[in-house]
């Protein structure tokens, strides 16, 4: 199997009692996990304090011995912390490298730790609380970008772009209203964070390795003192469950796709071409080759990064489509994924949430562009309309005015009103107050729509809901 030797005495495992043959070296490495679950020790101990302290209240351990547990537990989280804790892969993951050091301060009473409870639910209950402290870190990161963006949007209400279709000139908007658009995915994905917690926030510990335990043990006071809502259910689904982190790793793949169009908006609109915005010195790098360049690195590693975070939900929901109940070693497979999503994410909202209040808006240049490509031919048409044309003859119409107005090579607003009257006698001198672009986005006076007191009405709500959280 390997050249490498193998492991001394089996029963020096503490799982090995059974075993007549020590481990192969090379498989001992390849079944660990203490290499990236040791990153859950503070949640392990958490989850052992909880454990040891209902043990105690049932009668399960004495007094004395809960306290020799919880002083041995506290020292070693004081060890991690310091960063003096010896991790050993022959220990195989966190619970027995925390539950051996455990027997080592405190000699046997350590090992009583580990009654009524199995390394299944003990670790299922980690990854919860684990989470659960990211899903906070992440909803703040969410009301920060939040809060910085609406605020940009609110200060930028009058400031006319052109708004897109097919990435063409369709109609003006406003850049306000363009960045609320950007608050509103936001505030979904913020809904589906909170909802995803309610269903982390159930307590395994107890479930044991898939049918409970026969000690009088109280789930619901371990469940009290960890802070979640309720025990889970089934023991059978409490240890095999992963559907949490899937449904994390869905939020976080819908998070990065939001955060990977805004960025695709950004490369676009700092580009020569466009020259909309102006993204600070710190946010960009230059060329090794060409001192002209300033690169919107910062928006392109997000948009880069949302592969990566797509691809841990396709390996998550891949790891669990095939597994019967309850445990099986391939949910040792879930924490890479998980772990590296939940960073990516929360490093992705920082770094928005950062950015976004920095932004410049080059108003100049957005107005010049929202002024090409007849972007107020839908307000010509609605014009018709109010004088009576129906509008599919009001769109044809249109149609030949722009036809026409590119062969004089003048936008709409510059035509004359006898030019313009060649294709509709219905036509008056009040249609100029439709053909600007000021006239165009104070015309969408209702909820949602571009009005710059529109904009501003859905800054006020979108503070009040974030203010409410």
């Amino acid at each position: 199997m390997s050249n490498d030797k193998s492991s001394p005495n089996p029963a020096s495992k503490l799982w090995g009692g059974r075993f007549s043959e020590a481990t192969d070296a090379f498989v001992e490495r390849f079944t660990a996990s203490v290499t990236f679950d040791q990153r859950m020790a503070l949640e392990d101990i958490q989850g052992s304090l909880a454990h040891a302290q209902m043990l105690s209240e049932v009668g399960v351990l004495t007094t004395d011995e809960y306290r020799q547990i919880a002083d041995g537990l506290k020292a070693i989280a004081a060890e991690i912390e310091a960063g003096e804790f010896l991790w050993s892969v022959q220990l195989e993951d966190v619970h027995m490298n925390i539950e051996a050091r455990l027997t080592d301060r405190i000699g046997a009473t350590g090992k009583k730790l580990h009654t009524g409870r199995s390394r299944n639910d003990q670790v299922a209950t980690d990854i919860r609380l684990w989470l659960r402290g990211r899903i906070d870190q992440i909803a703040a990161e969410l009301t920060r970008l939040q809060t910085g963006l609406v605020e940009l949007a609110e200060r930028e209400a009058d400031t006319i772009m052109p708004g897109f279709t097919h990435l063409q000139s369709a109609q003006p908007v406003t850049f306000g209203h363009h960045l609320l658009a950007w608050n509103e995915m936001l505030t979904r994905d913020y809904e589906r964070l909170t909802d995803c917690r309610k269903r982390v926030n159930r307590c395994p510990l107890g479930a044991a390795a898939l049918a409970g335990t026969s000690y009088p043990i109280d789930r619901e006071r371990t469940a009290e003192l960890l802070g979640f809502d309720a025990p889970t259910e089934n023991s059978l689904d409490s240890v095999s469950d992963r559907d949490f982190a899937i449904e994390f790793c869905a939020f976080a793949a819908l998070l990065l796709t939001h955060l990977s169009r805004a960025s695709e908006e950004l490369v676009l609109w700092t580009s020569s071409q466009f020259d909309f915005i102006d993204l600070p010195d710190r946010f960009c790098t230059g060329s090794s080759i060409m001192p002209q360049k300033k690169n919107p690195d910062v928006p392109e590693l997000v948009r880069g990064k949302t592969g990566r975070v797509n691809g841990h939900l396709i390996a998550l929901l891949t790891l669990m489509k095939s597994q019967p109940l309850a445990y099986n070693k391939d949910n040792q497979e879930d924490k890479e994924p998980l772990f590296d999503a939940a960073d990516t994410a929360l490093d992705c909202l920082r770094a928005f949430a950062d950015m976004v209040p920095a932004l410049k808006a080059k108003k100049e240049n957005m107005l010049a562009a929202a002024a090409k490509g007849f972007s107020t031919a839908t307000d010509l048409a609605d014009y018709l309309v109010r004088k009576g044309v129906a509008f599919r003859d009001a769109h044809e119409i249109v149609g030949q005015s722009v036809a026409y107005a590119i062969e004089q090579q003048k936008d709409l607003s510059e035509l004359s009103l006898d030019e313009l009257r060649k294709f509709s006698e219905v036509i008056d001198g009040d249609v100029f107050d439709v053909l600007t672009l000021e006239g165009s986005v104070a015309a969408r006076d209702h909820i949602g729509g571009t009005a710059p007191k529109q904009v501003r009405a859905a800054c006020a709500r979108a503070k009040q809901l974030i203010a409410a959280r």
